[in-house]
C-alpha cells in the first residue's frame, strides 16, 4: 500500500487507450493511423527491456478528463480553473478555492499515469479516500510515488476484477464513486519492448501485468490453428482469421513483433487504406491474453453491490466489444429487463439498480489535440436506492 499527494506538481498525465466503438470510427484504424504517424520514431525505441524510468517518462493526455471526474462526483461540471492550462487543473492543490471539497470513498479502477486520479483528488476533501487499481507494474510505480505524499490514496496492484475482495481487505464495503478508463494505454503502446505495437520491434509479450501470466509468444507456441483463428475472430473481429492463424502457426519462432506483424501483413488478403493489416490480430491477442473482456464483465457486476445509493459509475471505452458490454449492462439494470425473463408470460418485477444511463463523447477540441480520443465513449449512471439482490434471488 502506498499513498499520494495532489499538492505535488507531477507533470505526468494519465493514459489514453486506443481501441474502437460501435458508433465511432473503428479503433483499429485509429491505432494503425497513430502508429503509422509515429513510425519514424520507432528506431529511437530500444528493442531490449526498457527501464522503469524510461517508461515513466512517457507523457500522455487523459481522455474525457473533466467529463469523467464530474460524472464520478455526480456534478454537471467542475469549477472553472484559475490556471493557465489543463495541466494546472490536473495538479491543482487540495486547498485551492476552486476545489469542490467532496468527502467520500472513490475508486479509480485503471490508474494508468494518474490523470483522472489527480483531478479527482483536487476536488476531494481531506477526509476522502481514493483507491487506485492497475495491473501494470510501471503504472503502480507511478501510483506509489504519488501516493507516498497523500494519505487519502491506497494502491492495489491487481485487476479491477478483484474489486470486491480487494476493497473488503481494506475494510471497505461500499464506495461513493467508481471510474474506469478501459483498454490499452499510450505508454504501453509507445514502449516497443511491451509487445503491443506492430510498428516498434520487441518481444511478443502483450501482458499488461508483466509480473505474472503467460506472454502471447508462450501462448502461440502451444495453441492450435483453430483456437487461434477463433481468438482472432472473436476478439479482433478479423474476417480472415483462419488464413492468418495458419500463417502465424507456420512461423519458426515468436520473438519479434515486427516479424509477427509482417507475417500477418503478407497473409492478409484485403488491406484497408490507412489501417495496418495486423491491427485487428494484435488487438485480439492482447485482449485474450489479458482476459480484458472477462475482467470488464466482472467489474460491472461488482459495481452494483459496491456502489452506495446515489453512487456514480463512469466508464470510458474505446472499442465496440467493451462499449457494447457497458451499454447492455446499464440498459439491463436501469430498466429491470433481463434475458432470462424474455420468454416468460408474466415477467417478474426486477430491481432497477441504475438510473437512465448517459453517454458522452470527446469534444472537437479534444480530438484535435489528442487523436487517440476519437473512438472514446464515456457511459455513466447513478446507483439507485434499491437494495442489491444476487441474480439468483431477484
Amino acid at each position: 500500500m502506498s499513498l499520494l499527494n495532489n499538492k505535488q506538481k507531477n507533470k505526468s498525465k494519465s493514459t489514453a487507450t486506443p481501441s474502437s466503438t460501435t458508433e465511432h470510427s473503428d479503433s483499429a484504424a485509429i491505432l494503425s493511423t497513430v502508429e503509422d504517424k509515429s513510425a519514424d520514431q520507432s528506431a529511437q525505441v530500444s528493442v531490449t527491456d526498457k527501464t522503469t524510468s524510461d517508461e515513466l517518462s512517457f507523457v500522455h493526455d487523459a481522455v474525457l478528463l473533466q467529463e469523467t471526474v464530474a460524472a464520478v462526483l455526480g456534478v454537471k461540471s467542475l469549477p472553472k480553473q484559475t490556471g493557465n492550462d489543463a495541466e494546472d487543473s490536473v495538479n491543482q492543490s487540495n486547498d485551492d478555492q476552486n476545489g469542490l471539497q467532496i468527502s467520500g470513498i472513490y475508486v479509480d479502477a485503471t490508474f494508468g499515469r494518474g490523470g483522472h486520479s489527480r483531478l479527482l483528488l483536487s476536488q476531494l476533501a481531506d477526509d476522502a479516500q481514493l483507491i487506485v487499481f492497475d495491473k501494470d507494474p510501471t503504472a503502480i510505480s507511478v501510483a506509489q510515488e504519488l501516493a507516498s505524499t497523500d494519505s487519502r490514496v491506497k494502491v492495489v496492484h491487481d485487476s479491477f476484477a478483484t474489486l470486491t475482495d480487494s476493497l473488503a481487505a481494506m475494510g471497505i464495503v461500499q464506495v461513493d464513486g467508481l471510474m474506469a478508463d478501459l483498454g490499452i494505454s499510450s505508454p504501453q503502446i509507445d514502449d516497443g519492448s511491451r509487445g503491443f505495437s506492430f510498428m516498434r520491434d520487441g518481444a511478443v509479450d502483450m501482458r499488461m501485468d508483466t509480473s505474472r501470466g503467460q506472454s502471447v509468444a508462450e501462448w502461440l507456441m502451444k495453441v492450435d490453428d483453430e483456437t487461434l483463428a477463433n481468438v482472432l475472430y472473436d476478439f479482433g473481429e478479423e474476417r480472415h482469421s483462419r488464413r492468418i492463424a495458419r500463417a502465424i502457426k507456420q512461423m519458426d519462432s515468436f520473438e519479434s513483433t515486427l516479424e509477427l506483424a509482417e507475417v500477418i501483413k503478407v497473409a492478409h488478403p484485403n488491406w484497408q487504406r490507412g489501417k495496418h493489416p495486423a491491427t485487428q490480430s494484435f488487438q485480439a491477442m492482447r485482449i485474450f491474453i489479458n482476459n480484458e473482456l472477462g475482467d470488464v464483465d466482472a467489474f460491472l457486476e461488482q459495481s452494483i453491490p459496491i456502489l452506495k445509493s446515489g453512487g456514480q459509475l463512469a466508464v470510458i471505452s474505446f472499442h465496440s466489444l467493451e462499449d457494447r458490454r457497458i451499454k447492455q449492462f446499464l440498459q439491463r439494470h436501469s430498466k429491470g429487463q433481463y434475458p432470462e425473463d424474455e420468454n416468460l408470460p408474466m415477467p417478474p418485477n426486477r430491481p432497477r439498480y441504475f438510473s437512465k444511463p448517459k453517454r458522452v463523447g470527446p469534444s472537437k477540441a479534444e480530438t484535435s489535440q489528442n487523436p487517440r480520443s476519437r473512438s472514446a465513449w464515456l457511459r455513466m449512471a447513478t446507483r439507485t436506492d434499491i437494495d442489491y439482490l444476487p441474480v439468483g434471488d431477484q
